[in-house]
């Protein structure tokens, strides 16, 4: 599980949007220019895919997303991971996407101090992870690329590693799937259930996925109805005006699907967790 840690003004690594942006792109071996490029979603994806590796399902990310529906779907897999590791950092979603450098600076400046509480310096090779793919937005022209400098390739051993320096990483064993000799793809693992532990992660992914998806629609449900409540009882607070255009909204609240008379409907049980809108008398109707 995953080590959480909070921020404030007090805790906060004093580091500028630049030696920021030169710790993303060295990392990850990304073209960043602006702190505003994280509004995708997808370098934060591959910083969970490097600190707990199979907490989350790369091939699911967009890495060429363009559009803000696609940066919601790649913090959504985040997300999900967030809830398979245990970690209690609220994302704020809707500020992210905005593409706003205040909003995107303060969750970078946070996951630094995550990534620096939980990295433990093991090998990872970025550009292999999402199988060559580029993730980063074309630069503007003029815009600047920040790299820290370059240093000496480290000597291999089992010392620990700076995640803010340039390394030269080679690929983790759990991503390699090819053989040197032949280059036949090897099949994954299977588990004594039958499945492959990718066909597991995928399953656990799409149900975490659906989970999240139902609590939006009920979160959804719920708003809509308290707005449907609110206009009942402002026209049931002047049932008594004779005003043709109440009548016309309490008709629309009160009509059915099935055309029955709402008399004559079930009601909802008395135990009901949602308060359901009252069956309009029939001398009213």
């Amino acid at each position: 599980m995953a080590v959480n840690v909070h921020s404030t003004s007090m805790t906060i690594e004093n580091l500028s949007r630049h030696d920021m942006l030169a710790w993303v792109n060295d990392s990850l071996q990304l073209t960043y220019t602006k702190i505003e490029h994280l509004c995708t979603g997808v370098a934060y994806c591959q910083f969970m895919d490097m600190l707990f590796p199979g907490c989350i399902l790369l091939r699911k990310v967009k890495f060429q997303a363009r559009l803000e529906h696609e940066y919601i779907h790649n913090f959504k897999v985040l997300q999900a991971s967030f809830k398979r590791m245990n970690v209690d950092k609220i994302i704020p979603v809707e500020k992210l996407v905005k593409s706003k450098f205040q909003d995107n600076f303060e969750f970078l400046q946070w996951f630094k101090k995550f990534f620096d509480a939980n990295y433990d310096g093991k090998m990872y090779d970025p550009q292999l992870a999402r199988q060559g793919l580029e993730m980063s937005p074309a630069p503007n022209p003029g815009d600047l690329i920040f790299h820290k400098p370059k240093k000496t390739p480290p000597v291999p051993g089992p010392q620990r590693t700076s995640p803010t320096a340039p390394k030269i990483m080679p690929p983790p064993q759990r991503a390699a799937t090819t053989t040197p000799a032949s280059g036949m793809r090897r099949h994954p693992p299977y588990s004594r259930n039958g499945g492959s532990d990718a066909e597991i992660m995928e399953i656990n992914q799409q149900l975490m996925d659906l989970k999240l998806t139902v609590d939006g629609l009920e979160k959804e449900r719920d708003f809509y109805f308290g707005k449907l409540r609110d206009i009942e009882l402002i026209c049931q607070g002047h049932e008594n005006d004779n005003n043709p255009i109440l009548n016309k909204i309490m008709d629309i609240l009160y009509a059915t699907e099935i055309g029955q008379h709402p008399s004559l409907l079930p009601q909802p049980p008395q135990h009901s967790h949602h308060p359901h809108l009252r069956t309009r008398p029939a001398n009213q109707a």
